[in-house]
Protein backbone atom coordinates (compact mmCIF):
# COMPACT_ATOMS: atom_id res chain seq x y z
CA UNK A 1 0.00 0.00 0.00
CA UNK A 2 1.55 3.33 -0.75
CA UNK A 3 2.66 6.08 1.73
CA UNK A 4 1.85 9.05 0.04
CA UNK A 5 -1.19 10.90 -0.72
CA UNK A 6 -0.79 10.36 -3.82
CA UNK A 7 -4.31 11.27 -5.72
CA UNK A 8 -4.37 10.87 -9.68
CA UNK A 9 -6.62 13.02 -11.61
CA UNK A 10 -8.12 12.04 -15.07
CA UNK A 11 -10.23 14.24 -17.31
CA UNK A 12 -12.24 12.77 -21.04
CA UNK A 13 -14.88 14.32 -22.09
CA UNK A 14 -18.74 13.13 -20.86
CA UNK A 15 -19.93 13.07 -24.55
CA UNK A 16 -18.15 10.68 -26.89
CA UNK A 17 -19.33 9.46 -30.36
CA UNK A 18 -18.23 6.34 -31.75
CA UNK A 19 -15.49 6.35 -33.75
CA UNK A 20 -14.44 9.96 -31.74
CA UNK A 21 -11.04 10.67 -31.55
CA UNK A 22 -10.63 12.23 -27.77
CA UNK A 23 -8.62 13.61 -25.54
CA UNK A 24 -7.54 12.33 -22.20
CA UNK A 25 -5.89 14.58 -19.85
CA UNK A 26 -3.99 12.95 -16.24
CA UNK A 27 -2.19 14.43 -13.71
CA UNK A 28 -0.59 13.08 -10.43
CA UNK A 29 0.69 14.33 -7.44
CA UNK A 30 4.06 13.31 -7.31
CA UNK A 31 7.14 14.85 -5.72
CA UNK A 32 9.72 13.39 -8.50
CA UNK A 33 12.72 13.54 -6.19
CA UNK A 34 15.68 12.81 -8.71
CA UNK A 35 18.42 11.88 -6.19
CA UNK A 36 20.54 14.70 -6.64
CA UNK A 37 19.18 16.81 -4.46
CA UNK A 38 20.51 17.15 -0.68
CA UNK A 39 18.97 18.15 2.24
CA UNK A 40 19.77 21.82 3.76
CA UNK A 41 20.02 21.09 7.32
CA UNK A 42 21.92 17.17 7.10
CA UNK A 43 23.38 17.40 3.64
CA UNK A 44 22.83 13.79 2.88
CA UNK A 45 21.39 12.79 -1.21
CA UNK A 46 17.57 13.18 -0.97
CA UNK A 47 17.12 9.47 -2.09
CA UNK A 48 15.78 9.04 -5.93
CA UNK A 49 11.74 8.60 -6.02
CA UNK A 50 10.44 9.37 -9.37
CA UNK A 51 7.19 7.91 -10.86
CA UNK A 52 8.82 5.30 -13.74
CA UNK A 53 5.76 4.04 -15.75
CA UNK A 54 2.58 4.92 -16.13
CA UNK A 55 0.49 2.34 -18.09
CA UNK A 56 -3.57 3.02 -19.79
CA UNK A 57 -5.85 -0.01 -20.19
CA UNK A 58 -9.01 0.79 -22.36
CA UNK A 59 -11.60 -2.43 -22.14
CA UNK A 60 -8.30 -4.89 -21.11
CA UNK A 61 -6.31 -3.61 -24.06
CA UNK A 62 -3.29 -1.29 -22.96
CA UNK A 63 -3.04 1.55 -25.00
CA UNK A 64 -0.20 3.50 -23.32
CA UNK A 65 2.99 2.09 -21.63
CA UNK A 66 5.52 5.22 -20.82
CA UNK A 67 8.48 4.35 -19.29
CA UNK A 68 9.68 7.93 -17.12
CA UNK A 69 12.94 9.11 -16.28
CA UNK A 70 14.50 11.69 -13.75
CA UNK A 71 13.99 14.71 -15.99
CA UNK A 72 10.27 14.30 -16.03
CA UNK A 73 8.94 17.15 -13.51
CA UNK A 74 7.02 17.06 -10.16
CA UNK A 75 3.31 16.46 -10.24
CA UNK A 76 3.66 14.97 -13.88
CA UNK A 77 0.71 15.92 -16.53
CA UNK A 78 -0.04 13.76 -19.29
CA UNK A 79 -2.43 14.49 -22.63
CA UNK A 80 -3.11 11.89 -25.12
CA UNK A 81 -5.73 10.71 -27.29
CA UNK A 82 -7.55 7.77 -28.01
CA UNK A 83 -10.48 6.63 -30.64
CA UNK A 84 -14.05 5.97 -28.93
CA UNK A 85 -14.14 2.35 -30.13
CA UNK A 86 -17.11 1.39 -27.12
CA UNK A 87 -17.92 2.14 -23.55
CA UNK A 88 -15.85 0.91 -20.98
CA UNK A 89 -13.14 1.25 -18.35
CA UNK A 90 -10.27 3.15 -18.70
CA UNK A 91 -7.53 2.10 -16.48
CA UNK A 92 -4.44 4.58 -15.42
CA UNK A 93 -1.44 3.34 -13.26
CA UNK A 94 1.37 5.08 -12.25
CA UNK A 95 4.10 2.81 -10.75
CA UNK A 96 7.39 4.80 -8.59
CA UNK A 97 10.61 3.76 -7.75
CA UNK A 98 9.40 1.97 -4.06
CA UNK A 99 6.85 0.25 -6.41
CA UNK A 100 4.08 1.79 -4.93
CA UNK A 101 1.60 1.95 -7.67
CA UNK A 102 -1.77 4.60 -7.80
CA UNK A 103 -4.49 3.32 -10.01
CA UNK A 104 -7.47 5.68 -10.95
CA UNK A 105 -10.29 4.12 -13.01
CA UNK A 106 -13.09 5.82 -14.92
CA UNK A 107 -15.37 4.89 -17.42
CA UNK A 108 -16.33 6.40 -20.53
CA UNK A 109 -19.42 6.17 -22.00
CA UNK A 110 -19.06 5.86 -26.24
CA UNK A 111 -23.03 6.62 -28.04
CA UNK A 112 -23.88 5.38 -31.00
Amino acid sequence: MPKKNIKPRVRVPKKIKKGEVFEVKTLVEHPMETGMRKEKKTGKKVPQDIIKEFNVIYNGKEVIKAIWHPAMSANPYSSFYLVAKESGPLIFSWTDDNSDTYTKEITINVEG
